[in-house]
């Protein structure tokens, strides 16, 4: 379907690395690509980058974080770019204390104080994995090295997305928390198309505030950066690990704070059969690899719980 008819650009917003082949089918058949899809690139960017430069197409970022980054970059001359520093709301739990995390709920984690999203990208703000996974896309989409790509905690969600270019100048893009403007910017680049949606209103908005993110409350985030800097098929581990730890999560078969742990020890399982330079074959087969090995070492981790109760 993705490749199908006439259509000059497709549209790839399907969770997950779901949507790895249909992005890849789209591709082949000549479509330029607005990525909506981040597991597309963060499983698939061996594959998925010389695929693009081969067909010629566009890959243009449909999400908020990297549409602002690619906007805030028209302009800036080759090399000018310093650093990358990506914005998050900082989740469900921005505000709760560390101690209070082992009491976190399904319910908890799926009210976000700002976005509303599905389920699974939910979770992942309120792990941070999202901004962990948007670094690693931002690293195949821009050419960064993970080292100049930052996250800062921005709660109000008006500025989605900063660069710093090599004299220390601060672009930034700003707007109401709203989708349909990255996805826009996606469909009609380079033009700029009228709208009657609601102006930002600097005064309205008030106060914007920063702060660094809390490590301790935030381990997904250093699981991700670890995996982006191993490369090759890590990153596919990486995705797919959450993925279904996420859903365990959601299906109230683990708890909250177990999601990290068991993403860190499958990653680390796949250190010896890391590809660097993997095919699409090697990154479907550690897809399913991923998966699996998450079931078994949740297991684990219930079987220690229910011997250290007894």
């Amino acid at each position: 379907v993705a490749g199908y008819g006439d259509a000059e650009a497709v549209v790839t917003g399907i969770v997950g690395c779901a949507g790895l082949l249909p992005t890849l089918a789209a591709i082949k058949a000549g479509k330029d690509i607005a990525l909506a899809n981040k597991e597309t690139l963060i499983a698939g960017g061996p594959v998925v980058l010389p695929l693009v430069e081969k067909q010629g197409v566009k890959l243009l970022p449909a999400d908020s974080e990297h549409s602002a980054i690619f906007q805030c970059l028209q302009g800036v001359p080759e090399g000018g770019l310093r650093r990358i520093l990506l914005t998050a709301s900082g989740g469900a739990f921005r505000d709760w204390p560390v101690e209070k995390l082992p009491q976190v709920t399904v319910a908890d984690a799926l009210k976000h104080p700002n976005w509303s999203m599905g389920r699974k990208i939910t979770v992942d703000s309120a792990t941070l994995m999202n901004k962990g996974l948007e670094v690693i896309e931002a690293h195949y989409l821009f050419g960064l090295d993970y080292d100049d790509i930052d996250i800062v905690i921005h709660p109000q969600s008006i500025i989605h997305s900063l660069i710093e270019l090599q004299d220390t100048s601060m672009l930034a893009q700003l707007g109401w928390p709203d989708m349909r403007l990255p996805l826009l910017y996606a469909i009609s680049w380079p033009d700029r198309i009228y709208t009657d949606w609601e102006p930002l209103d600097l005064v309205k908005a008030g106060t914007l505030t920063f702060r660094d993110p809390d490590h301790a409350k935030y381990p997904c985030m250093e699981i991700a950066y670890a995996a982006g800097r191993a490369g090759g098929t890590m990153t596919a581990v990486l995705n797919a690990a959450n993925e279904q730890v996420v859903a365990l999560f959601l299906e109230e078969k683990i708890q909250f704070l177990e999601i990290p742990k068991v993403i860190e020890k499958v990653c680390d399982r796949h250190r010896a059969d890391l590809s660097a330079h993997p095919t699409l074959d090697d990154i479907l087969a550690v897809d399913q690899w991923a998966r699996s090995e998450v079931t078994k070492v949740s297991k684990t981790l219930t079987e220690t719980v229910v011997v250290s109760m007894g």
